[in-house]
């Protein structure tokens, strides 16, 4: 209540909502916006305090936010989980901002597609992270499915993991997709191996593997297109 307070007292020119409202988001600082988020600070800690705490957290940084945990952001005074879901609520639109959509339905017609619809959700994550888009037997879309998430060198991919939403969906062909937290997304013998592995085990299966995408930095690798198959 307190903060409240405090805030109403300042002069609207400064009041981080009343400002946006006033002249526009684009006058906004980073922890002004990120305060119009988090709504109310704390007793003896206003709003825009808060904000810039977590701020700090992220090492002051946007891009830092695309890296903190609701731990993280729960240990930062006056935030608890319902405010921390909203912050990471943003962090994520802003991933997925990015993405150009590949919906359900939606033909596959390129790796280029599949890039773009997954580069700004993978490209910075620190962990790598195995995808499987499942398609039926026109090549359309099903879904994405995450099978498996790794640690910061490598992901432990199993055939059991990967085709049972493959199974589960009846889909009659899949498209694997992981990242490279180095940011390289020169496929490792172990990707090789893997995808070799995964041809396999969809060919005994009936389901077509028609391509394996890796992530990088700004670019990618096609098993397909850049001759890995």
């Amino acid at each position: 209540m307190a903060d409240q307070l405090a805030v109403r007292l300042w002069a609207r020119a400064d009041r981080p909502r009343e400002k946006l409202l006033d002249h526009g988001a684009a006058t906004l600082s980073v922890a002004e916006l990120l305060a119009v988020v988090l709504r109310t600070g704390t007793e003896g800690e206003t709003v825009v305090d808060q904000a810039r705490a977590v701020l700090e957290t992220a090492g002051n940084t946007l891009q830092g936010l695309a890296h903190v945990s609701l731990a993280d952001l729960c240990a930062v005074k006056g935030i608890g989980p319902a405010k921390a879901s909203q912050v990471l609520a943003v962090v994520e639109l802003c991933k997925r901002f990015g993405e150009i959509e590949f919906p359900p339905g939606e033909p596959f017609r390129s790796s280029g597609d599949i890039y773009a619809h997954f580069r700004t959700r993978l490209a910075d994550e620190r962990h790598e992270q195995f995808y499987a888009v499942l398609l039926d037997n026109k090549h359309r879309k099903i879904r994405d499915v995450c099978v498996s998430q790794g640690s910061l060198t490598a992901s432990i991919v199993h055939p059991r993991e990967v085709f049972l939403p493959v199974i589960r969906e009846s889909a009659a062909a899949v498209i694997f997709v992981h990242n490279h937290p180095s940011g390289d997304p020169t496929p490792s013998r172990e990707d090789i191996d893997i995808t070799r592995r995964l041809r396999d085990v969809g060919e005994l299966m009936g389901v077509r593997v028609l391509d394996h995408i890796v992530i990088g930095r700004g670019r990618y690798v096609s098993f397909v297109d850049d001759g890995y198959w």
